[in-house]
């Protein structure tokens, strides 16, 4: 599986980005992949290549570029319960700073990088997202409605802003979407509500929490990990890419 690291040119710089695509000089539909707040690291690059090999051009940018590049804090092979009040420190600084106007300049950059790309066929391209990843990732969607035909979010906080932020976000999405959440991310009641926005916004999508599931449970490096959750969420990825991305 073709992997390599790119550079993409942003209103303030370059962002580091890894990438994986199929082989054979061939054009593919494009995936945009957010990972989550951890950042680019051996997990994101197997998922991005296992999607890769289902005849996709993934690219998984570094989020927090501006403060360096990937890995931009220091992580632990494993992060557990114990690793977790360190790394997270380092991390906060980087969300906080991360705010939504340098979420959508360099959405931009990304969309327009990635459908640049000679390995990526003409079309809409996807996007997906882990963790705060799956916010970002329904943001993209939202500005870029006539670029975006499928958005994903797994154990991501879509809706923490509110009734009225949430109706704010999903009034120009043009996407299907599918949202995974984990059990302890998300009850019923608050579920229901999603759904009922999602409805009201005449998005196609399915949205639903994963039973049993711990935030973060798609990633294997972490102590939130799920290998059945993680393969339910791409028996929910794979056909929606499927149904609303063109090949050739």
């Amino acid at each position: 599986m073709p992997a390599k690291m790119l550079h993409v040119p942003t209103a303030d710089g370059r962002a580091d980005a890894f990438a994986a695509f199929p082989g054979h000089g061939e054009r593919h539909p494009g995936v945009l992949m957010y990972p989550d707040g951890f950042g680019i690291r051996p997990v994101l690059r197997e998922m991005a290549c296992e999607l890769a090999g289902h005849g996709y051009y993934v690219l998984v940018p570094n989020l927090f570029y501006r403060h360096g590049p990937a890995p931009v804090i220091e992580l632990p092979e494993y992060i557990g319960e114990e690793a977790r009040p360190a790394v997270f420190a380092q991390l906060m600084p980087l969300l906080e700073a991360h705010t939504a106007e340098r979420v959508l300049s360099d959405a931009a950059a990304y969309v327009r990088f990635l459908t640049a790309q000679p390995e990526v066929g003409a079309g809409p391209v996807a996007v997906t997202g882990y963790c705060i990843g799956g916010l970002l990732a329904m943001r993209t969607a939202a500005a870029h409605p006539g670029q975006v035909a499928a958005v994903a979010g797994f154990h991501g906080p879509v809706g923490i802003d509110g009734p009225d932020a949430l109706h704010h976000l999903l009034s120009t999405v043009t996407a299907e979407v599918h949202l995974g959440h984990a059990e302890t991310d998300m009850t019923p009641e608050a579920l229901g509500g999603l759904n009922r926005a999602l409805e009201a916004a005449g998005i196609g999508y399915t949205s639903e929490i994963y039973p049993g599931t711990v935030h973060g449970f798609t990633m294997s490096d972490t102590d939130a990990f799920d290998p059945a959750a993680l393969r339910h969420h791409w028996d929910r990825l794979l056909p929606l890419l499927a149904r609303t991305l063109a090949r050739g």
